[in-house]
């Protein structure tokens, strides 16, 4: 009885490349890539943030005068997320978590900070945002003479920024908060203003970015008794994409210096709605143009950074076999 054609052909794979010996040497090097995924690196667009200045915007919150040690008390507020990332002091993106300067301001304890209030508030405010990247540059006990153009901490923060947009993304603000260590001295006192426009100024230049958005941070406390005076060059500064959060009144530690947990939660929070103020929606205005590493921005996402597909050599084997058959 003959069978229907086309039905019941059984042909083994022996009988397909019998014809063609070069097929048949690649068969095992094709068996061989179709049981092993390749890993395929996706890009994650990151809406970048820099963190700058000295110890409360590096984050003491929590942190012990007497022990020198953290508490360890992360609130609801500074929880991790898989779409918050951090540049560490190796140039690599890692997932964000307190204490965001652990490795950066190495020489002090760190503890909780505003970054990650802030950038939780950004993603609570703004479903869709996209991915934050962090990227901490603040040193405890720095005057803002110390972060002049040309000197290490400006240099190290520019090095990290660049690198920051190497993997994709748009740098879309600083969030600076520092002027503690101006307060000792009246002449760093007077000089804060000009030395503090020229710093904004420069970094604004050497990023290419006229327009960057910036929020400081008018203080809380100052090490010295000219509080005062340093404030009023922060509340008084009048730059165009500039907001001024002003910290005064929020709870201190016992040091009377630093910023406690929760008033570091709130700063955050308060410098996130400054920021909101120029992105309504999840795109720039007032001609804002973030910077970005050189090609086209990719699709925002929060997904994996590394993904795995089943090589084209399955497709390939397929088709040759079918070809033969």
């Amino acid at each position: 009885m003959k069978s229907q054609r086309g039905v019941g052909k059984a042909v083994s794979v022996s009988t397909i490349f019998k014809f063609n010996p070069i097929m048949a040497s690649l068969l095992p090097l094709l068996f061989v890539f179709a049981i092993q995924p390749w890993r395929v690196t996706s890009e994650q667009y990151k809406n970048i943030f820099i963190l700058a200045g000295q110890s409360n915007m590096a984050g003491r919150g929590g942190v012990s005068e007497t022990t020198a040690t953290w508490d360890g008390v992360v609130p609801p507020e500074s929880q991790p997320k898989p779409s918050i990332l951090r540049l560490n002091a190796k140039l690599e993106w890692v997932e964000a978590q307190e204490p965001l300067h652990a490795d950066i301001d190495v020489t002090k304890t760190n503890g909780v900070g505003p970054g990650m209030a802030f950038a939780n508030t950004i993603l609570e405010k703004r479903p869709g945002f996209g991915v934050v990247g962090l990227v901490p540059c603040a040193i405890g006990g720095t005057n803002i003479s110390e972060w002049e153009r040309g000197k290490v901490h400006y240099t190290r923060m520019m090095k990290r920024v660049k690198a920051s947009l190497q993997g994709g993304g748009a740098l879309q603000a600083l969030l600076w908060y520092q002027g503690e260590s101006d307060t000792l001295l009246l002449s760093d006192a007077q000089s804060y203003r000009t030395r503090l426009a020229k710093f904004f100024l420069d970094l604004r230049a050497d990023l290419n970015s006229p327009l960057l958005p910036i929020i400081q941070v008018a203080l809380a406390s100052g090490e010295g008794p000219y509080i005062d005076t340093v404030r009023e060059a922060q509340l008084d500064m009048d730059l165009l994409n500039l907001r001024t959060v002003d910290a005064k009144g929020l709870p201190l530690g016992p040091d009377g210096l630093h910023l406690t947990t929760q008033a570091q939660v709130h700063l955050g929070q308060v410098m996130a709605d400054a920021f909101l103020q120029f992105v309504p929606t999840s795109l720039p205005k007032n001609n804002v143009l973030p910077i970005h590493n050189g090609a086209p921005p990719t699709r925002p996402h929060n997904g994996a950074s590394q993904i795995y597909m089943i090589p084209i050599s399955i497709t390939f084997l397929t088709v040759v076999s079918l070809t033969l058959l």
